[in-house]
């Protein structure tokens, strides 16, 4: 971008709007925010990941990102795109784990973190997030024969859920509270707890909804196995953005808000959740849940406390 001076103004005049042009940036392009100048500047935009989060961000047989997260995404570059006036932009795909998502959307590694990170209001002091695009429950997965059909059912059996989640958190609680003494057994992750579930030394799995019905895809047969029970507590799903940028922020939350409100996003969604999806060509079988209806009526960002 260039900054035109008119030089027709006395010296002294001049000297003083030198000075001050470096502070001002240039307002035309001050007004794009952080995250979009850095994109403009480099003509670049980088995109963090997660390489096997089925069906919201993972890599196809060809290695390329595919998902529900990324579908969005793509909307979001477009828009981009649109916004600093750029007819082709350079997208970096940038894999990214639980564990160094945060600082590296905090260094400038990435700009946009669009992979499964639950909205929680105390990462709001590391970062800030989009409109909420998914909203998980925690529910069973269990054997179709089992005769367990929801929560109250579980009382005085064996229950495996994942090491330091929210669902393990509500499940203990629920088992303290209502002193249903079930014998609560915590796996490192997914392949474990349903392996123990598939083993017969528990009779459920209690975890994100979304989660279990991809669990339940990897079985022999799918069929087998039921996602049942009421939905307990609720967790959002955003995409992360750079604090103190509401240009940028605004941007991702009108491209996500715009997607609900025209109804386009229940399509993405059955793509991914009611059709046969890569590698393995199986459906998760996964209807939009009330709870998501409700936010794709009146989107929001709020975060679960």
């Amino acid at each position: 971008m260039k900054c035109l001076v008119n030089l027709a103004v006395p010296a002294a005049m001049l000297s003083m709007m030198l000075a001050v042009l470096p502070q001002q940036a240039c307002a035309a392009d001050s007004a794009l925010g952080p995250t979009l100048q850095k994109i403009k500047d480099a003509n670049l935009i980088a995109i963090g990941h997660r390489t096997s989060s089925i069906p919201f961000s993972y890599y196809d047989e060809n290695q390329q990102v595919i998902g529900y997260s990324q579908d969005l995404c793509n909307k979001v570059i477009d828009a981009v795109k649109t916004k600093i006036g750029a007819a082709k932009l350079e997208v970096r795909m940038v894999p990214v784990t639980s564990q160094n998502r945060t600082p590296l959307l905090q260094n400038g590694t990435i700009d946009l973190e669009c992979g499964v990170t639950s909205n929680l209001k105390s990462r709001w002091q590391q970062v800030s997030f989009a409109t909420n695009f998914f909203v998980a429950s925690s529910r069973i997965l269990t054997k179709r024969d089992s005769g367990i059909k929801d929560f109250p059912d579980l009382a005085g059996k064996a229950v495996v859920t994942n090491a330091g989640t929210t669902s393990e958190q509500l499940l203990r609680n629920l088992n303290e509270h209502r002193k249903m003494g079930m014998q609560i057994q915590s796996a490192k992750d997914y392949g474990e707890a349903f392996l123990i579930l598939q083993s017969g030394r528990v009779a459920a799995y209690v975890m994100d909804d979304v989660l279990l019905a991809g669990a339940r895809t990897t079985a022999q047969k799918p069929n087998d196995w039921v996602l049942t029970g009421n939905p307990f507590g609720a967790e959002p799903y955003a995409f992360m953005v750079r604090r103190d940028d509401p240009q940028f922020k605004q941007l991702v939350d009108d491209t996500l808000s715009g997607l609900m409100k025209s109804g386009e996003i229940k399509k993405i969604y059955a793509k991914w959740f009611t059709f046969p999806i890569p590698p393995k060509n199986v459906s998760f079988n996964f209807p939009m849940s009330d709870t998501v209806m409700k936010l794709y009526a009146t989107p929001s960002d709020k975060p679960m406390d």
